[in-house]
């Protein structure tokens, strides 16, 4: 059978028992077509045969189609109801489910707002950075609780998504001056990466996650983010590093000129998922790599689809390729590392200035924000928003957690990757270990202190939500009373707005 003839099937709302004024919305993919149709949302696979996929039996759309629903209940388990065939009755027709041959297989979902998707909300304005925190914490549980698969990924992965993203790009409309370059610069990087990526699918960093995690694939119910529609065709695509599959949303939200909120999903991210910069397993180094591959996928996707279709549709979709297609050599080729650092008392919004100017230092989604707070709870094993007794915050453990954040430093901007710390620091060998730091590493250096009137820091210490800072009033006042000797740091006045604080803070730091 043609799917031709399903399509019309299933364009039709008297297929699903719905009046002839009732609308079924149809949103095509290259792969696939769902149709919404009262309160449930049917996925048909198209039957096609790409270099990296094929549904082009009907036994295989079957087999797909029930893998679809294993994989999206680990996330989605309400969302995904079940599997239905399309039959063929004896007179000819075709119907849902019931007795008859089977002519095609459908993935029955329950039906969700379309403007819920986040790819939606970011383009209404929409998302904030509390919308961001959430989805880094949900995909960081997600994460954490994925199959280990250390069968897959690595080199031998990588490897094998860049020649599938060449042999696809032969297919397309693309130059292939351009995607041949971009396939000898992936390679390059890969091969600048190989310890970093062998070292992480030996620890464990390699799972079976989502695969396909951009801002389309993710809806808001009841006010948190859900994931949805896994990648079930592939598991060479769906086995990867945990900070390659963050890496398309982080993509995504830069391409769409959201890198703000790509930097607060990135920072929040990290220590969420047991991610960091130092030691063997920190990914720093290849998420230049991971960012271009995501970006090439997304520009031989839509490149496929303007093949698919015609007129101004494929005049778009291939214009919408060729920038994702910049954008994946643009990535391979970061600035240079930097090193900042904003110090103030609690309440100076010295986390807020990191936060806020880290979208604008160095490569791709931004700075890397270490901020003292974070390590030391993460080294007792607690998480940002855990409150800690007063006991760790004496000398021993104040000194364990500088010299973590010192080496994590180093090593960040070792793997090419832009640095923002972010703590008190109070004590001029603090502060003199960062220059030191910089010096040793030939790193440009730029440092703010940041300071307001205490009446203002009282009241701000005091009304602080979501915050991973257990400073008080009681802190605050202790705070009060530090020696901070000769302080050469830039001092900001972090009193007015926040604009008038976040243009001085740039100003400062030269970002």
């Amino acid at each position: 059978m043609s799917q031709e003839e399903a399509l019309a099937f299933l364009s039709d709302p008297a297929s699903f028992g719905l009046a002839s004024s009732d609308k079924v919305e149809r949103i095509d993919t290259h792969i696939s077509a769902v149709f919404l149709a009262g309160d449930k949302a049917y996925k048909l696979k198209k039957a096609v045969k790409l270099p990296f996929l094929d549904f082009s039996s009907l036994a295989a759309r079957e087999t797909y189609c029930r893998a679809e629903l294993q994989v999206n209940r680990r996330t989605a388990p309400d969302l995904y109801l079940g599997v239905e065939p399309v039959v063929r009755r004896a007179d000819g027709s075709l119907a849902l489910n019931g007795p008859g041959e089977i002519a095609d297989w459908l993935v029955v979902m329950k039906r969700f707002d379309q403007e819920e998707r986040l790819d939606r909300l970011s383009a209404m304005g929409e998302l904030d950075r509390h919308a961001m925190m959430d989805l880094a914490e949900v995909v960081a549980a997600f994460h954490v609780g994925a199959e280990r698969r250390p069968d897959y990924g690595g080199v031998a992965g990588l490897a094998h998504v860049i020649a599938t993203n060449d042999s696809t790009f032969a297919q397309t409309d693309l130059p292939r001056d351009c995607t041949l370059r971009l396939t000898q610069h992936s390679m390059e990087r890969l091969g600048e990466a190989t310890e970093i990526l062998e070292a992480r699918r030996q620890l464990g960093y390699v799972r079976r996650v989502h695969g396909d995690l951009h801002l389309g694939n993710v809806f808001r119910h009841e006010g948190k983010p859900v994931l949805f529609d896994a990648i079930e065709f592939n598991e060479d695509f769906a086995c990867i590093d945990t900070l390659f599959d963050l890496a398309f949303l982080l993509m995504d939200l830069d391409h769409g000129g959201y890198r703000s909120l790509g930097s607060v999903l990135f920072n929040h991210y990290l220590p969420f998922a047991g991610e960091w910069a130092g030691g063997e397993a920190g990914g720093l180094k290849a998420l230049p790599l991971f960012l271009s591959l995501r970006a090439a996928i997304r520009a031989h996707v839509m490149a496929t689809r303007a093949r698919q279709a015609s007129g101004v549709e494929a005049e778009r979709a291939l214009k919408e390729a060729t920038m994702y297609l910049d954008a994946a050599l643009d990535y391979l080729d970061p600035p240079p590392p930097r090193l900042c650092a904003i110090g103030g008392l609690s309440g100076s919004g010295k986390s807020r200035l990191a936060r806020d100017l880290a979208r604008y230092l160095g490569a791709a989604p931004g700075a890397l924000v270490l901020r003292s707070d974070v390590i030391r709870k993460r080294l007792l094993g607690k998480t940002m928003f855990e409150r800690l007794a007063p006991e760790a915050y004496g000398a021993e453990m104040t000194i364990r957690t500088f010299d973590t954040l010192f080496q994590e430093a180093e090593a960040a901007l070792k793997a090419g990757h832009s640095v923002i710390c972010d703590a008190v620091f109070a004590r001029p060998e603090q502060r003199g270990q960062l220059r030191d730091l910089a010096d040793r590493l030939k790193t440009p250096f730029t440092a703010a202190w940041a300071d307001a009137p205490s009446d203002i820091l009282r009241q701000r210490v005091a009304s602080r939500q979501r915050n991973a800072s257990d400073a008080d009033e009681t802190v605050l006042e202790m705070q009060f009373g530090y020696d901070l000797s000769a302080l050469d740091w830039v001092k900001i006045d972090t009193s007015g707005s926040k604009d008038e604080s976040f243009l001085k803070a740039r100003r400062a730091l030269r970002i």
